[in-house]
This record gives C-alpha cells, structure tokens and sequence, in this order.
C-alpha cells in the first residue's frame, strides 16, 4: 500500500517549554508532503500527515524545531511539542572589544581574521567562504561564475525532489499565507534543503537584484527561485 493511503489527521498541541503556555500562531509545515497549518488559541492544530513524516514547527522568538511522526503518536492521539525561546536557546556569546591604536601597520596585526567571514567579488555577483577549512572555495566560486548554468545545475538538477515541492508549496494557501509574513528564509530552507547562502546565490545567478534579495519576504523569494527553475528546465531541455 502506498505511503500516501496511510495518511491521517494527527493533533497536537504547541507550549512553551519554560512555562507550559499554549503557544497561537505558530506555523506547522509537513516537509514531505509539503502542507502547512498554524496552532489556534489553545495551541492546537490537526495537519495531515503518516508515520516518519516530517513537522517542521516555526514560531517568531522561539528555537524552531523538527519532529518525527511516530506510530506512538498515532496510538495517543494528541501529542504536546514544546519550543524553547531564543533567548534561553542561545548559547553564551563572549564579545571580545579589539583595542586599536591608529597606525595601520600594528593595527592589521590586531584585527583578528574570522574563519567563517563570506567574501564578495565586487561586479560578479558571487561569493566565496574563508578558512584554512575550504582550500579550494575561491576556485569553486570562479568556476561557478563563469558556468551559471552548471552552478543551477548543481543547485537544481541534483535536487529534483526538493525542487518538484516548489509547485506544492505555490498551491497550498496555508504555506503561502505563511510565507507572506516571514522574511528569515527558514522555511524555504527546511522544505527544499538548501542553505540560505544558496538561496542568496540562486537568485544572483538568476539575476534578482541585490535588493530584492535583502527586502522580499519569503513568498516572493519562493515565487523567485519557482520562475528561475521553470526557466532552468526550459534551458537544460533545450540543450538536451
């Protein structure tokens, strides 16, 4: 039997872990059958969903989080799933203040050189990461800007699965609801497994504005990198 006739509605309920507070709004998207709800003034929700999907809850403030539907979960009926504030989920950052002393040649010693900064190619439109960890990232980022179609590729053609979930996503009224308030990109991450620096570089590839990139909430980059692949498609037909 097909994994999709074992579909059923399951329920749970949202609280805040640090006080058990039913949480409201908090948006629910199951990322393998691409459906999204939201918890209502107690909490609740009822998503469509079969064992070993995945719930991917969201919620402004809150550490978001991915759950596993179990046969458990079917057996009890509701389940509660609890979120962490941000604040309590952070780890501690330690500032360390960088004393300058106004000659350049003492202070390039001091300025201290972060492994995981993101460098730019002024007038490529590309990017490349730096540490001693990714010896051959400028090289990677060079070949990518002079191939943009090998770079969608990469991006696209070794993700059929994820990138077949953009038209769902475009057709469910409760995703796009969501997406239209949201500008963090988490979501989009989650459903089609890409990071956000990738979803940065498929919209500079497809030549969106660095502008657009930096104000569109999460519905016009979905609607974005949807348009870039039917036009991908067309493209890597036509060279087939």
């Amino acid at each position: 039997m097909a994994q999709e006739d074992k579909d059923v509605i399951i329920e749970g309920k949202v609280l805040n872990d640090a006080n058990d507070e039913a949480l409201e709004n908090v948006n629910i998207v199951n990322l393998n059958k691409v459906k999204g709800t939201t918890t209502d003034s107690e909490g609740a929700f009822k998503v469509r969903a079969a064992v070993n999907d995945t719930l991917y809850f969201s919620y402004l403030g809150f550490k978001s989080i991915r759950v596993r539907v179990t046969n458990d979960w079917l057996k009890y009926g509701e389940i509660k799933i609890k979120m962490t504030e941000l604040g309590i989920a952070l780890e501690e950052v330690v500032v360390r203040p960088i004393q300058l002393t106004g000659y350049v040649e003492v202070d390039a010693r001091i300025i201290p050189i972060y492994d995981n900064y993101r460098y730019r190619i002024a007038g490529l439109g590309s990017g490349y990461e730096g540490g001693s960890t990714q010896p051959g990232a400028v090289n990677k980022v060079l070949s990518a800007i002079f191939n943009p179609a090998d770079f969608l590729y990469n991006v696209f053609g070794k993700r059929p699965k994820q990138m077949r979930k953009l038209r769902q996503m475009k057709e469910d009224d409760d995703i796009r609801n969501l997406l239209q308030s949201k500008f963090d990109r988490e979501t989009l991450m989650a459903v089609l497994q890409l990071e956000r620096v990738d979803i940065d570089e498929i919209l500079n590839k497809c030549s969106y504005s660095s502008d657009f990139i930096k104000t569109a909430n999460d519905l016009q980059i979905l609607d974005a990198i949807s348009e870039c692949y039917e036009q991908y498609k067309v493209l890597n037909r036509d060279r087939g």
